[in-house]
């Protein structure tokens, strides 16, 4: 069943200057195990992604996206190379420094939608405000202007299991808007999805990057998905081999 995407938010929440790059990635190396078993996940990757802008990757299973999304929201280390975060290297970053970005700057979406089953949409948007201690009212405000984003005004009581699987990716949307931040990163967000509704999300997303004034790394193999990007780059065994 196909869904509308709607809605757009009243003011830009983005940080920090306008243009440039949100992310500058150099030379990133990721291999798991040793010896002959190793699995060179990543070989010397580079990009950048631009403020403002969302940018797919993709590829078959195996070429590197979901390392790359792990390491540039600093969920994993890689084993050479450089990843710039909104100015800031990664690198430098204690584990309590990295908890704090992405708690505070980085948004996650992923295939499986990610929501407390025995919450409401509203209290699945408001969970990671609840986690910095915002105030009662200023997240409840948010809440209601983020489910009214992506267009679930209407079912901010209901639950994960009484919401279809695009509106349950919708308020994974919102939730990962939440706390404002810079960058939204979403492993094949429409994975587990029918074609239409994957495609309103997917639109939803990036009308989201527009109102939102936040920037998107999209890990996606839908041909049609892509299409809405601003940016593809193509991953082929651990490196990228086309960028358009």
């Amino acid at each position: 069943m196909s869904e509308q995407s709607t809605g757009h938010a009243a003011t830009a929440v983005a940080d920090g200057p306008p243009s440039g790059d949100m992310v500058v990635v150099e030379d990133l190396r990721r291999t798991y195990g040793s010896g002959d078993t190793a699995v060179h996940a990543l070989r010397g990757v580079s990009f950048t992604v631009p403020r403002g802008e969302l940018v797919a990757l993709k590829g078959r299973s195996g070429s590197g996206k979901t390392t790359i999304l792990n390491l540039v929201g600093g969920l994993d280390s890689p084993d050479g190379g450089r990843i710039t975060l909104d100015g800031t290297d990664l690198a430098g970053l204690g584990d309590d420094d990295l908890l704090a970005m992405r708690r505070d700057r980085i948004g996650f979406v992923f295939q499986s939608f990610g929501l407390i089953p025995i919450l409401t949409a509203a209290e699945n948007v408001g969970v990671p405000m609840r986690l910095r201690k915002v105030p009662p009212r200023e997240r409840e405000e948010r809440v209601q202007l983020l489910l009214a984003l992506v267009g679930l005004a209407d079912h901010a009581a209901q639950r994960p299991g009484e919401l279809s699987g695009g509106q349950q990716q919708r308020v994974a949307i919102a939730r990962a808007l939440a706390n404002r931040p810079v960058l939204i990163i979403a492993d094949e967000p429409t994975g587990q999805l029918d074609a239409d509704t994957g495609l309103a999300v997917m639109e939803l997303l990036r009308a989201v990057v527009r109102s939102e004034g936040v920037t998107a790394l999209v890990a996606t193999h839908d041909a049609q998905l892509l299409a809405l990007a601003d940016r593809v780059l193509e991953l082929r065994d651990g490196r990228i081999v086309s960028d358009t």
